[in-house]
């Protein structure tokens, strides 16, 4: 080590050495510029004073030293600060500011914490290299080593490090505005590495698998409808931990690194934004599927790598048991404890982060019931601080907010969910739309509900004044079978996920046509599954509420039976775009279905249906018995300026005829029977009905349309 830098370690080593009494302008430093600022938390780049600013919350932290690296040498740290808490640590918080000339080369930085051990708490390891919580952009070394943040001993250039240049990039927006979308909402998850990572997907295999890949199909999503994307996870997170699906977080500020398809520090912000203005320019707003309730150190046998070496019994909730003191409501291990102000505030701040630099749309929140949870565990039924809080603030409460409405020992679907003006994925939805289709018994009074908006999950009455557009309507999501799975396998192949087919639900509520899996399956089991996926594309689009499908689905994509790849980085995970010309005549049908439902704001509505629609059933009275299958109505859409339209449902197996209750037969045009072959099963310009009586197909939908008046 030459003497210039041995210089420079002692100054910095020694707090005291670096105060200055005047610059040389003769202006005495402020407190900030001797000390730093404890906000904002994270590093923060002072353009004025060309210095860098660091601030973590350490509570109950007896020493915290900061270690900054250069690329050149990730184990022995170019400068190292040692805080004291005299002078750089202010409550909570400790800091300091160092300015850009006394840091030489150093490009990353991380800490180390020193305190009091917490009994049966693996935490404050002084010889683990510590990321701080609030690093915008992380940086895995080549020598990158899960299993040394797993036990004792240093990982000194093993570990995850802060960039120091993250963010500092500028990125011009230019003037696209934000999209809005209400009536013509349609989700559409994905999965950044997913929808592009297949070798037939058509895109640039330098950019297969990246955010930039995404960019490549958006005309693709434009001709299919979609305005809305749903990302699953792109928070950075631990690459060696096999998560392909990213629930498991390492960090809430940077996006995940290798979802970019450039390794240089901070390229995959300038990659994220791009995605995202081009989605815009496109119309097509952006959510992200966020993780807020865990994080991937796991429990106590986990690694340490940010929170636990900070505050491990502060930033989680704990329990009462010395073999298991980590409580578990996400089942992944650990569990965020959102009663601690500085958990919920590193939430906000994640939260304004992507809303103001990454210029997202919205956020769906996993197992959203774990911020109603109290320190010990218990509901918090009434008023959750973090919802509050969102509420309060002026930019996010403005968001499209979604929340999956459970965790692993609670279930808040509808009104028990504290965010009261949230959406919520429905599950009930899902389940009940499932059940029907698949042809269970008293069924017909769910479907009714579902189709209306849900308004027992959602009343708008004085108390609840829910909208029916909070039901976020599903049939398949990340989570589960694909569409076509769901109507080609009974039963979850999960096998290859190395859990003895043990993980992944049980309750599908699935239908195998007749016949287990593709192998050897008859072609009139092939034909009655395509006809069920055009049936679950009906009822999704023609029901009131927020519509959501995941990728894949408009061209049959199939996992094999899997119905939880979460580790499959494989085939099984990636979308197989070859499906695409193979069900072409699928995603017609789709992408016509959603261009009906977009073209018929009567259908999808602020507020419930009321006295814009009537019930029928085969006749003129709707048969709600537990042996009914069979359900039939028409929306009026005078209220709406729009088109009436009549729609029949037999989910029996015999055919059913049903006499058409309003109007004369020439008034009407058949748009859909999902029991004809295409391009008849979609007429674009109507067909003229023939008569006031429609003779429906077995396991049928049939779609009517009257102009308006």
């Amino acid at each position: 080590m030459n003497d210039s830098i041995q210089t420079l370690l002692a100054a910095v080593d020694d707090p005291g050495r670096v105060t200055r009494s005047e610059d040389a302008n003769g202006k005495r430093p402020t407190w900030e510029q001797t000390e730093g600022s404890p906000l904002p938390l994270g590093v923060t780049w002072i353009e004025g004073e060309q210095a860098f600013n660091f601030a973590v919350h350490a509570e109950h932290a007896e020493s915290v030293t900061l270690m900054l690296y250069a690329a050149t040498d990730l184990v022995n740290p170019l400068v190292t600060y040692r805080f004291d808490f005299l002078r750089n640590k202010s409550g909570r918080i400790w800091h300091c500011r160092i300015p850009v000339t006394k840091i030489g080369e150093a490009a990353y930085y991380g800490y180390s914490v020193s305190g009091e051990p917490v009994p049966y708490i693996h935490s404050f390891d002084p010889q683990k290299v510590l990321l701080d919580p609030y690093a915008k952009c992380v940086f895995f070394p080549r020598n990158f080593d899960r299993q040394l943040a797993m036990r004792e001993g240093s990982n000194a250039g093993h570990a995850p490090l802060g960039v120091l240049s993250a963010g500092r990039s500028s990125f011009d927006w230019g003037d696209t505005e934000l999209p809005h979308h209400e009536s013509d909402a349609i989700v559409y998850e994905l999965h950044v590495k997913g929808f592009t990572r297949n070798p037939n997907s058509g895109v640039d295999p330098r950019r297969a698998g990246t955010y930039a890949g995404l960019v490549e199909k958006i005309p693709y999503l434009k001709d299919l409808g979609v305005t809305v994307v749903e990302l699953m996870p792109v928070f950075q997170r631990d690459p060696q931990e096999g998560d392909y699906w990213g629930y498991m977080p390492l960090n809430f500020f940077a996006p995940h690194a290798q979802y970019a398809s450039t390794r240089d520090d901070d390229g995959q912000h300038l990659e994220f934004k791009n995605m995202v203005k081009a989605f815009h320019q496109a119309g097509i707003g952006v959510v992200l599927d966020v993780v807020y309730n865990h994080t991937c150190e796991g429990d106590h046998r986990g690694p340490i790598y940010s929170y636990k070496g900070f505050d491990g019994a502060s930033y989680y909730m704990l329990t009462s048991d010395p073999a298991n003191p980590f409580a578990n409501y996400s089942g992944t291990g650990n569990t965020l404890n959102f009663s601690k102000g500085h958990v919920r505030k590193m939430v906000m701040d994640s939260l304004r982060h992507w809303k103001k630099e990454m210029h997202i749309n919205g956020f769906r929140f996993d197992l959203a019931s774990v911020f109603s949870r109290n320190a010990d565990g218990s509901l918090n039924w009434g008023h959750a601080p973090i919802f509050a809080e969102i509420a309060g603030d002026p930019e996010l409460g403005q968001l499209r907010l979604i929340a999956e409405p459970w965790d692993t020992g609670a279930y808040q679907l509808g009104r028990g969910f504290p965010g009261i003006t949230w959406l919520q994925w429905n599950g009930r939805f899902r389940d009940d739309v499932r059940r029907f289709a698949k042809g269970d018994p008293g069924m017909v009074p769910d479907l009714m509900r579902r189709i209306y908006g849900s308004d027992d999950l959602f009343p708008d009455n004085r108390a609840g004044a829910y909208h029916a557009y909070q039901s976020v309507n599903y049939i398949t999501s990340h989570d589960g079978f694909t569409l076509y799975d769901l109507v080609a396998y009974n039963q979850k192949h999960n096998w290859a996920n190395g859990n003895s087919n043990e993980d992944g639900t049980n309750d599908n509520y699935s239908w195998n046509c007749g016949h287990e899996g593709d192998e050897g399956a008859p072609s009139e089991v092939l034909a009655l599954r395509r006809k069920q996926v055009k049936n679950f594309c009906c009822l999704l689009m023609l029901s009131n509420g927020t519509p959501m499908f995941r990728a894949g689905d408009e061209f049959l994509n199939t996992q094999f039976g899997n119905n939880n790849p979460y580790n499959q980085d494989n085939t099984t995970g990636w979308l197989d775009w070859s499906q695409l010309q193979t069900n072409q005549d699928i995603f017609r049908f789709f992408k016509s279905m959603i261009a009906f439902r977009k073209s018929h704001p009567s259908l999808s509505r602020s507020r419930f249906w009321r006295e814009d629609i009537d019930w029928y059933g085969t006749g003129e009275k709707a048969d709600l018995s537990n042996d009914s299958r069979s359900i039939a109505f028409c929306l009026h859409g005078a209220s709406q300026n729009d088109d009436d339209i009549y729609v029949m449902i037999n989910a029996y197996w015999e055919p059913l005829t049903f006499d058409v209750q309003e109007g004369t037969a020439r008034e009407w045009m058949r748009i859909v029977d999902t029991a004809l072959a295409n391009p008849e099963d979609f007429s674009d310009r109507g067909e003229p009905l023939k008569a006031a009586s429609y003779l429906v197909a077995p396991r049928s939908v049939v779609v009517l349309l009257r102009r308006k008046r």
